[in-house]
């Protein structure tokens, strides 16, 4: 390390965690540190294997009993890795946050990335699927040729692409580094850190809530007029559950968005009360251990609103999991795949999602 970055470490250091164990006054956060250590890596430690188990198994389901077989299961097979995205993350977080991090710079720079990259993926998934639901409910004959297996699969490729973009500067700016005999993973930016911070919270909260938000709204909008007049009842189901995806990611997401924001210009010099300072610092640990909960939501949501899904689920835990004498977990002959059509397969406008 040159004498610069560690002069930029020391000073970021000073201003961002404010000396959390050695703070002068009149800003001491030792109290804060400490609620992190004890409320955060159990609250991980929960969230892993309940969003892992849960979006495997819709993994599964779509792979193996659905087949892929409409532009909708290309965006829930999507999201459902988005969702494990976050999960893969949360056990480095569990131990950092109890002690210290240990896993060196270059995991550092992926766990970071991997973690926005599931952000991103997963909003811009949810508004894809909400387009999806826009076109089969409003414009019914359109969506006959555009709403298909293949251009699923190339606006996922594109959603992934932008995703990872977007993400660079996690994989640029976080560093693993030490300082008064701690070691942190956080982003170190360059000279100009305030332009930084001020871009990094208006890309989270424009590209990650207020843009999708803008464009749901129109589009269930619009669904729900069409719906008051017709009485497709298929229809209504598939928009239900969507919608509820939809309302679930945002009623759990949109508290750290708006902290994450505040916390920003506590950054900035903008809010400089510390009593501010260090009530922003409880809330953003309290919204995003709220916000990593989503991961574990949709399965459940697929679960109680999806007869089909509910019905894979049941199907598989009972040939592939109670029965001992099950060896490929071959469903029985009274069960009956979805048949799986070519690339080119279009989708229903009454199709149950799961």
């Amino acid at each position: 390390m040159t004498t610069s970055e560690a002069t930029t470490i020391t000073t970021w250091y000073s201003s961002y965690e404010e000396d959390y164990e050695n703070d002068p006054p009149p800003c001491r956060k030792t109290e804060v540190a400490n609620f992190s250590s004890w409320f955060l890596p159990p609250m991980y430690s929960l969230v892993f294997p309940l969003g892992l188990i849960g979006n495997v198994l819709v993994i599964l389901v779509l792979i193996k009993y659905k087949r892929l077989r409409s532009m909708t299961d290309i965006y829930l097979l999507n999201l459902a890795i988005s969702d494990l995205l976050f999960v893969f993350a949360l056990p480095f977080w569990s131990y950092f946050m109890a002690d210290e991090w240990v896993f060196g710079d270059g995991l550092c720079k992926l766990i970071s990335w991997i973690y926005q990259i599931g952000f991103y993926s997963g909003i811009f998934f949810i508004t894809l699927m909400s387009i999806d639901r826009y076109l089969a409910v409003v414009h019914v004959v359109f969506a006959l040729k555009a709403r298909t297996v293949s251009y699923g699969i190339v606006a996922s490729l594109v959603v992934w692409l932008v995703s990872i973009t977007i993400s660079i500067p996690e994989l640029l700016f976080n560093k693993s580094f030490r300082a008064y005999n701690h070691t942190e993973c956080k982003p170190i930016y360059p000279e100009n850190s305030t332009s930084w911070k001020l871009f990094t919270s208006l890309e989270i909260n424009i590209l990650g809530l207020l843009l999708p938000l803008m464009v749901m709204l129109i589009c269930y909008t619009r669904i729900v007029m069409t719906l008051l007049s017709c009485r497709n009842e298929k229809k209504k189901k598939a928009v239900k559950m969507i919608f509820a995806v939809m309302a679930v990611f945002f009623v759990f997401w949109t508290p750290f968005n708006i902290v994450f924001f505040l916390q920003c210009l506590v950054d900035v010099g903008i809010i400089g009360n510390c009593q501010t300072s260090k009530n922003l610092d409880y809330a953003i640990q309290v919204t995003q251990t709220l916000a990593f909960f989503h991961c574990c939501l949709n399965p459940v949501i697929y679960f109680f609103m999806g007869q089909k899904f509910k019905k894979y689920i049941k199907q598989f835990f009972k040939n592939c999991v109670f029965s001992r004498f099950c060896q490929s977990c071959a469903l029985p002959d009274t069960f009956h795949y979805e048949s799986s059509g070519s690339v080119h397969t279009q989708s229903t406008s009454e199709e149950d999602p799961l």
